[in-house]
């Protein structure tokens, strides 16, 4: 019961890592080209739902929002916020 939970949780932080990697990918292709643009808030929230290292490999990779404040300290707060509920969630699984 437990493994397909955490089987369903790995693969959900994957693929949502993977996808938003490619959001951010495609938002820069878009700016270079001048066409509709995806919204900041947007590419936060694909951040916030558990994307963030997607988020920050995209930003690296693309050379993408790495200048805007949100970004720049927006994501990694996000991540490190990610990473204390894990390890909140596992302190109190093992209690």
């Amino acid at each position: 019961m437990y493994r397909i939970l955490i089987y369903t949780i790995l693969i959900y932080w994957a693929v949502i890592n993977i996808v938003t990697f490619f959001v951010y990918g495609i938002d820069k292709w878009k700016a270079k080209r001048s066409k509709w643009r995806i919204e900041e808030s947007t590419l936060l929230w694909w951040a916030a739902f558990g994307g963030s290292i997607g988020a920050l490999l995209g930003m690296k990779a693309w050379h993408h929002k790495t200048l805007h404040r949100k970004f720049k300290y927006g994501v990694p707060a996000i991540l490190i916020a990610q990473i204390a509920l894990i390890g909140v969630i596992i302190y109190f699984w093992y209690i």
